[in-house]
């Protein structure tokens, strides 16, 4: 994991750094061992525990992150989750990028826990998409699966997904479908997004693998699923959130992809309290 992730997490750190800590410089002048507290301010789904205390080892390698929970576990509010033992100087300029991966962390996965949890009875899959922080895709699909999500395609190199665009740049659904497979290789599935059922027999005649069913309303679905009749797998797709998917969950799909899990989970509320000095041989 730290090298995928050490890079992201260097650059948020020289965004917040871009000198020197100022602030903590001009009242901590020599090396001063102390410890301060994580502490959960609101329920939620803990996620990022790694992250967090990479921070806090990149700056200063000898500090010491002491968890007494782990990434999924449920946690409520006053929980004390931990502690990070290190140089003030390092667990003050530490303090917000730390804090933000955690907390923006914990919120996508305590939101997707909260969707699945509404398709429990089903066999849907919740599924996330692209629409993701820039450089941060990695914390935030990770999130997803913390959560209990399944991620979708990483990146455009991941699969084939014919969107409305590729569709108009091809002249259609039947010649972008065909463009891509004679294009992708063979163990490729080739996905296409449909905006009304017109589309989607045109689908279910060039052979699409995987059949999306963007922004349609209800009765449009049954009927596109009707048209498809267990020849594509299905995905519905279109501001799908909280509020709204219960109204879809008794459709037979496969796939439910939401961009919310990633773009408007808000952060799960978590402080670095009590920070005070040690002795050594308190410690």
């Amino acid at each position: 994991m730290r090298l995928n992730v050490d890079r992201y997490i260097m650059m948020a750190l020289q965004e917040d750094i871009t000198s020197e800590d100022v602030s903590t410089n001009s009242v901590i002048k020599e090396h001063c061992l102390g410890e301060v507290d994580l502490i959960a301010k609101e329920d939620g789904i803990i996620c990022g525990l790694q992250v967090f205390e990479r921070v806090f080892l990149l700056l200063d390698d000898k500090c010491e992150v002491s968890l007494h929970v782990k990434d999924g576990d449920e946690v409520k509010k006053g929980d004390h989750l931990g502690k990070v033992v290190g140089d003030i100087r390092t667990l003050l300029s530490g303090e917000r990028v730390a804090l933000n991966y955690l907390q923006r962390m914990s919120g996508i996965a305590t939101y997707t826990h909260q969707m699945v949890k509404l398709l429990e009875g089903t066999s849907i899959s919740l599924l996330d998409t692209r629409k993701t922080t820039p450089n941060n895709r990695i914390f935030e699909k990770y999130a997803v699966k913390v959560g209990g999500g399944r991620n979708h395609r990483y990146n455009l190199s991941d699969g084939v997904m014919l969107k409305d665009n590729h569709i108009g740049a091809a002249g259609g659904v039947k010649e972008a479908i065909k463009l891509a497979k004679s294009y992708a290789p063979f163990v490729r599935k080739i996905e296409v997004e449909t905006e009304n059922c017109e589309m989607v027999k045109e689908a279910v005649e060039a052979g699409a693998d995987i059949i999306m069913l963007d922004n349609m309303n209800h009765d449009e679905m049954k009927k596109a699923l009707s048209i498809i009749d267990g020849k594509a797998e299905v995905e519905i797709s279109g501001n799908v959130t909280k509020e709204s998917i219960a109204s879809i969950k008794d459709l037979k799909v496969d796939y439910i992809s939401s961009g919310a899990l990633t773009h408007s989970a808000p952060i799960l509320d978590l402080s670095l309290k009590n920070l005070h000095p040690i002795k050594k041989n308190q410690y």
